[in-house]
């Protein structure tokens, strides 16, 4: 079973650059799209939806920003598009959407960034604490969930170039790294990557300015977060830069599975 997560910054950008011919050449099976900066009626067919797979989207209400989309080689049993209760600001922003398959839930997750502005800031502190229950009732549901997408926080010193530089930056923020040592600590979830892929320098993510992709000055900020159980599937993770189609590159992983 291969699943991708892939930022497009511009689902339409992304699509000029090859993204779709690309991604069909994976042949994955799940691939999970954040900020695609699109409605789905602004989509073309034979452009942004491509042959063998379906295509699920989470739009944010602002036309250009954010969305979420889901595209899946067989048909999801269900597909939920926001999440719901005690969400609505960030469901209107089009940050998550859900597709199950038998006993397995595949999300593509966009975490805001804080970047901006300090009120941003406390807006991704209130989504992620808000997540962070969401998470423990999903553990509790004997479901097994691949959590694709931005997650807009590096986790350790080898996941970013320039770390003591960047302490005070969102993002890399100690708050921010304490809040994914529990998810990945005491809340039990993983790290999909880190399963089989320890070394450093591994980046998914690399600023427009200067010559941060020329120098691989990059941050890993983008995860397949999985519940324990699929820790031990986990049989191969990429991350692909043979060719640019955003600011972020794609996120592959290989478990020794069958989708549902």
């Amino acid at each position: 079973m291969r699943i991708i997560s892939a930022n497009l910054n511009g689902i339409r950008a992304a699509a000029k650059k090859g993204f779709f011919e690309w991604m069909q050449a994976q042949q994955p099976d799940v691939v999970c799209i954040q900020e695609t900066k699109a409605q789905e009626h602004q989509l073309v067919a034979e452009l942004h939806f491509p042959e063998g797979y379906h295509a699920y989207f989470c739009d944010a209400e602002r036309k250009g920003y954010s969305g979420v989309a889901i595209y899946s080689r067989r048909e999801p049993d269900r597909v939920v598009r926001g999440l719901g209760e005690g969400f609505e600001d960030m469901d209107a922003e089009g940050r998550y959407i859900q597709a199950d398959f038998g006993d397995l839930s595949v999300a593509s997750l966009y975490l805001p960034s804080g970047s901006s502005k300090e009120e941003r800031q406390q807006v991704k502190y209130s989504f992620m604490y808000r997540l962070e229950e969401r998470m423990l009732a999903m553990q509790a549901d004997g479901r097994h969930y691949i959590i694709c997408g931005d997650w807009n926080i590096v986790h350790k010193a080898i996941d970013i170039k320039n770390f003591k530089a960047n302490q005070k930056n969102s993002g890399c923020l100690p708050e921010e790294r304490a809040w994914l040592d529990k998810l990945f600590g005491p809340l039990g979830w993983v790290d999909g990557f880190r399963v089989v892929e320890p070394r450093a320098h591994q980046y998914t993510w690399w600023s427009n300015r200067g010559q941060a992709w020329a120098n691989n000055v990059g941050w890993r900020i983008d995860y397949q977060v999985i519940t324990p159980a699929l820790a031990e599937k986990v049989s191969a993770a990429s991350i692909y830069q043979q060719e640019r189609f955003s600011d972020h590159a794609p996120l592959i992983l290989d478990y020794d599975m069958d989708l549902p």
